[in-house]
């Protein structure tokens, strides 16, 4: 029986949430159907796209929020 795949299973693939037997039948059905094959190599060039537009906030960003919560904590503690 084929088992069909969602645009849903290939992200899941894409992000490997998806162990055991499910992931040997969707690898699969990648290499075998075209039109998963070209959704898979899209999903893959957008996860790295989203992957190197990560920023990390400044020093000074993290030492304000830092500060901040610090200064909420000594108002909790009285």
């Amino acid at each position: 029986m084929t088992k069909t795949f969602t645009q849903d299973d290939v992200i899941r693939y894409v992000y490997d949430e998806i162990s055991g037997e499910d992931r040997e039948e969707i690898k699969q059905a990648i290499i075998c159907d075209s039109e998963l094959q070209d959704l898979y190599k899209e999903l893959v060039a957008i996860k790295r796209q989203l992957d190197q537009s990560m920023k990390s906030p400044s020093d000074k960003v993290t030492e304000s929020i830092l500060n901040y919560s610090k200064s909420l904590n000594l108002l909790s503690n009285k």
